[in-house]
């Protein structure tokens, strides 16, 4: 599991991918985003700029983010 810590009030869920390296730019979130890869608090997200508040999780590829404040 990866934590990212809120330096504002939120992170938008392109930027968390991208902190966590679970892609390597933008463009990568956005493809992974679109296709449904990407599920929010167990949810398919399909929205590149879903805003991500402290205790959110994310997960993609086996992985899970952890947004912390």
């Amino acid at each position: 599991m990866v934590e990212i810590k809120l330096r504002e009030e939120y992170i938008k869920l392109g930027q968390a991918l991208k902190a966590a390296g679970l892609v390597e730019s933008g463009v990568d979130a956005k493809e992974v985003i679109l296709n449904g890869e990407v599920k929010v608090n167990g949810e398919v997200e399909r929205q590149r700029g879903k805003k991500l508040y402290d205790g959110d999780t994310v997960t993609f590829d086996a992985e899970q983010i952890e947004i912390k404040k």
